[in-house]
């Protein structure tokens, strides 16, 4: 069996170098025939009660038809949905992972990431902790807590990027790139711009440091590390008066002292009218700094280099395994390929060509809402200040469903006209 084993990793890896050069699209997915997206990904059954997808462009977008991705739907909930395809090995090639998504609800705490799965991955049992090779994308939760992850698995272990990464968290549609190379390095980009960019080994523990310090190295016991050191020559002046509470010289003891019973007389103290603070000597540089003593570092005995860091020889599946709080995200434009001019190109004509007209709707759309609540806002305070005025209550038979059903009625006649607005000026 293991000889078995053993054969199809080294059928895979010669096939993988027979393509090395040759532009490859693993999987692509951008939801162009409707609900035949149903048919290729598939949902979990691991619990039962997922978060359910549905394919949607949401309240704002460029196109209705082909901005649709999968969009969450129902809050507070655990989502876990994934697509297979052929099984693949980056290793000796570049992987780029590419998707987009959109918070369009104003994520407050949750995923927005994806996860790339071996083949032995049953797709009708992912769960969180189903064994994963890649996470990358915005992971949000809280003020200030929005980062883009990317852990990778390595020696049956799980690691984190070690750099944060500021992920964006308007509720516009967002392009997010990770390209691994076979040299051991990576590049994040966002909206095809170039966040960072590093060593795999820099920028994630897979392996112990390069360098140590010395065990046996000590900073010398003579070794001045002040800056500023006291002026051994100032010295304080002879009519330095640094007592801020002195005897009072006129006091006199009393007559009927009894220092048997009284104890031993003292004369009580009164502020010293030539007090001039507490004297220090001033400060002036040190002449013997030596600078901050830095530990000499070795060669770390123990690190050995690895070269199969991100190395995944059967690659076969996309998953979307998230929780959140507030549903409403939109996944869309998945790529996984080796080549990183044709994922930039792919996001040029994808998330590029709706992204000017998804902020103006999006902005007409907020401007509505604005409106709309404004509106709602005065019918409610003119309805309050006609119960007010009807000291004999006849208007209390109004019900606050004819006061919502007025406002929504209202509310729906202004965004359907700022749309076809919108819509007529577009064309």
């Amino acid at each position: 069996m293991k000889g078995l084993r053993l054969l199809l990793k080294l059928l895979l890896v010669a096939s993988t170098l027979g393509t090395q050069g040759q532009r490859q699209v693993y999987f692509r997915e951008e939801f162009e025939d409707g609900d035949g997206w149903k048919k290729r990904w598939v949902e979990s059954k691991h619990q039962p009660d997922y978060g359910k997808f549905q394919l949607a462009a949401g309240k704002f977008y460029g196109d209705k038809e082909k901005d649709k991705g999968l969009q969450t739907s129902e809050d507070a909930k655990f989502y876990a949905l994934s697509a297979r395809f052929t099984p693949f090995s980056n290793v000796n090639e570049t992987l780029v992972v590419q998707f987009s998504v959109k918070h369009e609800q104003g994520i407050d705490c949750g995923g927005g990431y994806v996860k790339l799965f071996p083949a032995t991955l049953n797709q009708e049992d992912m769960h969180s902790e189903s064994k994963y090779y890649i996470m990358f994308g915005p992971d949000i939760c809280g003020f200030g807590n929005n980062e883009v992850k990317i852990i990778f698995h390595h020696q049956e272990k799980y690691h984190v990027n070690n750099r944060t990464i500021k992920c964006k968290i308007n509720k516009d549609t967002h392009l997010y790139t990770l390209i691994l190379r076979p040299n051991a390095t990576y590049e994040v980009k966002i909206d095809n711009e170039l966040v960072i960019s590093g060593e795999l080994e820099d920028d994630w523990d897979f392996l112990p440091p390069r360098k140590i310090k010395d065990p046996y190295a000590r900073k010398p016991r003579k070794w001045d590390e002040r800056p500023q050191i006291e002026d051994p020559e100032d010295k304080k002046p002879e009519d330095w008066e640094d007592f801020e509470f002195i005897p009072d010289p006129e006091a006199k003891k009393p007559d009927d002292w009894n220092e048997a019973m009284d104890g031993e007389w003292e004369e009580p103290l009164i502020p010293n009218l030539k007090y001039k603070g507490q004297w220090k000597p001033r400060i002036i540089d040190n002449p013997n700094y030596q600078g901050e003593w830095v530990h000499p570092e070795i060669d770390n005995p123990e690190y050995k280099p690895d070269p199969t860091i991100c190395h995944y020889y059967n690659i076969s599946v996309l998953g979307l395994d998230l929780w959140q709080v507030k549903s409403g995200s939109i996944f869309d434009n998945f790529l996984l390929t080796n080549d990183e001019e044709f994922a930039e190109e792919v996001g040029n004509n994808t998330w590029g060509l709706r992204k000017d007209r998804e902020k103006q709707w999006r902005e007409v759309y907020e401007e509505i809402q604005k409106k709309k609540q404004a509106e709602e806002a005065k019918k409610k305070r003119e309805k309050e200040k006609e119960r007010e005025d009807d000291i004999w209550g006849l208007d209390e038979e109004d019900s606050e469903e004819d006061l919502e059903e007025e406002q929504g009625n209202d509310g729906q006649m202004l965004e359907d006209g700022a749309a076809r607005a919108f819509r007529k000026n577009e064309l």
